[in-house]
């Protein structure tokens, strides 16, 4: 596969990979199958993408420039083991973590399960990490060539939460082309809780503060991620904390832990479930914190993509770029490829010369 081949070519080689080695992976436990997927990026075993996007997915955003706007979510490389074969993929960019300052080995398994029924992942994972000095040596090694990331979380038995924030931002943020604060796992006891008003503000200032202090040029943007399972009254508060805290923008959203429209019986299980059936309420979500914020902040939606239809209908919602994870567990690395198609048609079917033009279309 050469550099000049279409990528419906492309797409098409990687469907048949994937028709062939999907269910025999998929035969294996799911986290096991998930190492498998890691080993088989680092040895250069999945076909990579021409590059070349349709110049309609392109827009700049914090000083730097996105060739199109579907990006990897945090979860699958934890550690940042493959953020490069992730981006030859055909992602605009990469997103690595949640990453805590201390390693850290994460929930008792079983923690990983598919919800193949209903186009689902249900995860407890609870940040099995590595930790920063590991992330920060990878990262370091790297090429700074594509988009990269960086998705913070903390670790379990730490009280105040705020200084492994910080510990991240200090060890990551020179790394890294954008920074996350992730207070929205429901796998770490007490996490979602500082997305409070006054936890969140004093969290959000404290980071603030370590991030101009560790890069005091060209700062990497600085983004929250946000739960799904949020009241009215929660909405306001993070919104205007986002605003008031000189936040740079929002993912929305990570997993939840209702059950909306699921049938399998894994669903029993505790966690967070991810894929098709979060869909709905993450991008009620993202709709409501665009509106909160007056389009004011950079929105990334995430949540039960697994089409170019889905990424447009989170743009028109408020998001300027996307993100998804789940969808490729039952899709497949073509996956990527084809979304980007459908939604430059979708643009250009209604008119928007750039995605730009498109962002929040719905709220107009």
């Amino acid at each position: 596969m050469d550099a000049t081949s279409s990528p419906s070519t492309w797409s098409n080689l990687a469907v048949d990979y994937f028709r062939l080695a999907g269910p025999l992976v998929r035969m294996l436990d799911p986290e096991a199958a998930h190492g498998l997927t890691l080993r088989a990026l680092k040895m250069g075993l999945v076909p990579g993408q021409p590059k070349g996007d349709d110049p309609v997915l392109a827009q700049r955003l914090w000083g730097r420039d996105f060739a199109n706007p579907v990006g990897l979510a945090a979860g699958f490389d934890k550690n940042a083991e493959v953020p490069d074969a992730m981006l030859a993929q055909g992602f605009g960019f990469v997103e690595i973590g949640s990453v805590t300052p201390r390693p850290q080995p994460g929930n008792p398994k079983p923690r990983l399960f598919r919800l193949s029924e209903d186009g689902a992942v249900l995860n407890r994972m609870g940040f099995n990490n590595e930790g920063l000095d590991a992330v920060a040596a990878r990262l370091k090694a790297r090429k700074r060539v594509g988009i990269v990331g960086a998705n913070l979380g903390k670790n379990k038995e730490t009280e105040d939460a705020a200084s492994d924030y910080e510990k991240g931002v200090a060890a990551l943020a020179p790394l890294a082309d954008y920074i996350v604060v992730n207070v929205s796992s429901p796998n770490t006891p007490g996490l979602r809780a500082l997305q409070g008003r006054e936890p969140l503000a004093e969290l959000i200032g404290r980071v603030r503060r370590a991030l101009d202090a560790a890069v005091r040029e060209n700062t990497p943007p600085l983004l929250l991620k946000i739960a799904p399972d949020l009241t009215e009254e929660d909405k306001r508060d993070i919104a205007q904390v986002a605003l008031e805290g000189r936040l740079d923008g929002m993912i929305v959203s990570n997993t939840t832990i209702t059950r909306p429209n699921v049938s399998s019986p894994l669903a029993k299980e505790t966690g967070g479930l991810s894929g098709r059936p979060l869909f709905a309420l993450s991008t009620q979500v993202l709709g409501d914190m665009y509106r909160l914020t007056d389009g004011r902040l950079t929105m990334v939606g995430v949540g039960g993509i697994s089409s170019g239809a889905e990424a447009y209908a989170k743009i028109r919602a408020g998001a300027s770029l996307v993100q998804l994870y789940s969808a490729l567990v039952y899709a497949g690395p073509g996956l990527v490829t084809r979304i980007k198609a459908e939604l430059a048609q979708a643009l250009k079917r209604d008119g928007f010369e750039t995605i730009s033009q498109a962002i929040g279309a719905d709220h107009r």
